[in-house]
């Protein structure tokens, strides 16, 4: 077993090689892994849900989001993460409780953009890529708005249709680029992961038979169950249709067009792994996203910074400010969700009109502009959801609290 000092002197000896061998090189490489069935049915033991989540890339093809060659640095703060004060449904909990009963694997903290902690576990460090599942829609969502701002869409009140033409003459016609970002299009959509025999399994089903068209297959076959705009209803399948919209309006890949606007300009530092629906086919654009906690770091802090790349708008003005906030219906009513954001549902944190990025498993990437914070978060937790002892954005309320205590 390699001790931290040698896998230092490994890193660094490999930092040395050249870039051609570090996009080669994976240290986790070699560990035995279960099957995308094994995640989505939360059957897996905990070490092996850790090897699975870092190697996601192992599952299905996927597509390269080559690292900067100018890396923006995590400079360290001045401010130091000091004691929680966490007390939920009356139990209080330090920050060694979090980490091990919502089997937190990774953990940083921004506060005005530099480091105040980075924290890794179960053998994860700097280099380590880390699965987003639900956490990648709130990617391919900011993907649109890049889109937008380019031009190649030409807003939100664009159809679907017009960039999707597989999906002509289904329950998508009349259907707006807006709504599918706050998933209202009417579409009818069964979530649950665990089901086999729901719509979210039928997507996956999709993904696994890996032939070219299929997913958009499956949501062209969907009937309409109310009108656009009416009800909100949370579908992994809309973020399919947004990634198509983006690749149809842009006639780029996602990882290409990631690439190109957010994370070579922006500066991440490692190379990231997207999931594909067929050999070199189209991205999953509701899961699969594979890459570092810094590089998911700085994708919040370029949210917080209001999607700005030094000093250049990537995002339509005020999308930053909209992405995290609750949607309108029709009737005027709202829906707690954003434009595949989710808004903050704690006193605190909405408060500070703070929200996220979340993934099945325990992803996050929590922006608080309020205080300027951005908590990026990897976990390993045993069931899709409902398997977080603590609530995550209390958590995150406590953190942001004890900067500086």
């Amino acid at each position: 077993m390699r001790t931290a000092a040698s896998l230092r002197l490994a890193l660094a000896a490999l930092a040395l090689a050249g870039p051609a061998l570090a996009e080669t090189f994976y240290r986790h490489a070699e560990e035995p892994i279960g099957t995308v069935e094994q995640i989505y049915d939360g059957n897996l033991l905990p070490d092996e849900a850790v090897a699975t989540f870092r190697n996601i890339h192992r599952l299905f093809p996927t597509r390269s989001i080559p690292a900067s060659a100018s890396p923006r640095a995590l400079e360290p703060s001045g401010l130091k993460l000091g004691p929680l004060d966490l007390t939920v449904d009356g139990k209080s909990y330090d920050l060694d409780d979090v980490i091990a009963l919502d089997s937190i694997t990774g953990l940083i903290v921004l506060k005005d953009g530099k480091l105040v902690t980075e924290i890794y576990q179960r053998g994860n460090g700097p280099d380590t890529r880390w699965m987003s599942m639900s956490l990648a829609k709130s990617v391919t969502s900011t993907l649109i708005g890049a889109a937008i701002r380019d031009g190649a869409i030409s807003g939100e009140d664009a159809l679907v249709t017009d960039y999707v033409p597989a999906l002509k003459g289904s329950a998508y016609d009349g259907v707006t680029v807006g709504q599918i970002l706050a998933m209202t299009s009417g579409v009818q959509w069964d979530e649950t992961y665990t089901d086999p025999a729901s719509d979210r399994r039928a997507l996956l089903a999709a993904q696994i038979a890996q032939e070219p068209g299929g997913l958009m297959k499956v949501m062209a076959a969907l009937p309409r169950a109310a009108e656009p705009g009416a009800v909100h209803t949370y579908s992994t399948g809309e973020t399919q249709v947004a990634g198509e919209i983006v690749i149809g309006a842009t006639g780029k890949t996602l990882s290409d067009y990631l690439a190109e606007n957010i994370w070579q300009p922006y500066g991440m530092e490692a190379e990231a792994k997207w999931w594909l629906d067929s050999p070199e086919g189209h991205e999953i654009g509701g899961s699969g996203l594979s890459a570092t906690l810094r590089d998911f770091a700085r994708f919040g802090q370029f949210f917080l910074d209001g999607g700005m790349i030094d000093g250049q708008p990537v995002l339509p003005e005020g999308w930053t400010d909209r992405a995290g906030l609750p949607i309108t219906l029709n009737d005027g009513s709202t829906a707690d969700y954003g434009l595949m954001w989710w808004p903050a549902w704690t006193e605190q944190s909405v408060a500070h009109k703070a929200y996220a990025a979340v993934g099945i498993q325990g992803q996050n990437i929590y922006i608080d502009p309020a205080e300027r914070v951005v908590i990026a978060m990897t976990a390993a937790q045993p069931e899709p959801l409902g398997k977080e002892p603590v609530d995550p954005m209390a958590f995150f309320d406590a953190v942001v609290n004890a900067i500086g205590k």
